[in-house]
């Protein structure tokens, strides 16, 4: 085996990129409103009055008297009388004196000095800044919410079928109370805002003084004395005495007298009346009303829209090489080689359609329809390049 260098010539490609313009087909969607009409049947309530005749019993008093006879002891009191002898202590009085020493006092007047100290306010005038309090008036505005008020609501009623008249019986709805806030009012009102203020005020204030004077003073004294006086005392001694008395006592008899007194009973009796009232009940009758409504859709157009992207394209130049190459024996054989091959397949899938919508899913959507579009294969529709 040897290396024989053998020139050869070999292709190299470069990569280079181009802008190439295409054009799309853009979805554009837009939501609109149509006005629909339906009908609706309205129950109108109306309270009518029958009258009804019917006989009633009416009861009848009647107030009647009895006389009835009873007896009852009536005391008969009387008054006797009666002597009784007792014994009172009759007490007597005898004046009689004694000589008593008594001693007593006469006031006596000396007059004396001391010195006495006074506070004597002296003026003295000042200029001060001081804060006056002032202010004015503002008015304000102040909303009051309104009560919570209950209010009694109906919920709507129904038809309910009837079997023993074989008819729809209209069945109302049962009332509930509810809380509603009433509308509220705006209130002025007039607000004190304070302020202050400095301003020079001319002020007199009083400085006390202390001075001495002297004054007199009077002092009083007790001087004793003895004096001898002629007092008056009573002497006392009881003696018994016999009296006698009428003491009242009261003897009670029973008597026994009938007397008479009436009773008064009621007796009930029962006629008959005719009595008229009035009866209310109330009728339904229906009433067709007609209303509209705003229901949205969707409208799907579809515009072209040019774009541009960068494709990539193979520029070849060749380049020459030297290599070497072994020679040696060649030997035919036989190898085995396995290749593989894409083969193209259709395959079938179930997509979900609106039925208000086109069988066209490229195609833009009826006016009619309110669900937007939704377009099954956008490649076959818009297509690339």
């Amino acid at each position: 085996m040897e290396k024989i260098p053998v020139p050869y010539t070999r292709t190299v490609y470069d990569t280079c990129y181009r802008n190439e313009c295409y054009t799309v087909c853009r979805p554009c969607y837009k939501t609109c409103y149509r006005d629909v009409c339906y009908t609706v049947r309205k129950p109108c309530y109306r309270t009518c009055y029958r009258t009804v005749t019917c006989r009633v019993r009416k009861p009848c008093y009647r107030t009647c008297y009895r006389d009835v006879s009873y007896t009852v002891c009536k005391p008969c009191y009387k008054t006797c009388y009666r002597d009784v002898c007792y014994t009172v202590r009759k007490p007597c009085y005898r004046t009689c004196y004694r000589d008593i020493c008594v001693t007593q006092y006469r006031t006596v007047t000396d007059t004396c000095y001391r010195d006495v100290c006074y506070t004597v306010c002296k003026p003295i005038t000042e200029t001060r800044c001081v804060d006056v309090q002032c202010g004015e008036w503002k008015t304000v505005s102040e909303y009051i919410p309104g009560p919570v008020v209950e209010r009694c609501v109906q919920d709507p009623g129904k038809f309910v079928w009837d079997p023993n008249n074989c008819c729809c019986v209209y069945d109302p709805g049962a009332c509930r109370t509810v809380k509603v806030q009433c509308p509220g009012r705006t209130v002025c009102r007039r607000v004190w805002c304070p302020k202050v203020v400095q301003k020079q005020v001319t002020c007199t204030r009083y400085v006390n003084e202390v001075k001495r004077c002297r004054v007199p003073y009077t002092v009083c004294r007790q001087v004793p004395y003895t004096v001898t006086k002629r007092v008056p005392y009573t002497t006392c001694t009881w003696t018994c005495e016999t009296r006698t008395r009428r003491v009242p006592y009261t003897t009670c008899t029973m008597v026994r007298e009938c007397r008479t007194k009436r009773i008064p009973y009621t007796t009930c009796t029962w006629r008959e009346e005719c009595v008229t009232r009035q009866v209310p009940y109330t009728t339904c009758t229906w009433t067709c009303e007609t209303r509209t409504k705003r229901i949205p859709y969707t409208t799907c157009t579809m515009v072209r829209e040019t774009r541009t992207r960068r494709v990539p394209y193979c520029v070849p130049r060749t380049v020459c090489e030297t290599r070497y190459v072994t020679r040696c024996k060649r030997v035919p054989r036989t190898v085995v080689v396995k290749k593989t091959r894409c083969v193209p397949k259709v395959v079938c899938r179930q997509v979900p359609v609106d039925p208000c919508c086109p069988v066209d899913p490229c195609c833009p959507a009826d006016p009619g329809c309110a669900a937007p579009v939704t377009c099954a294969a956008p490649d076959a529709c818009h297509g690339e390049g």
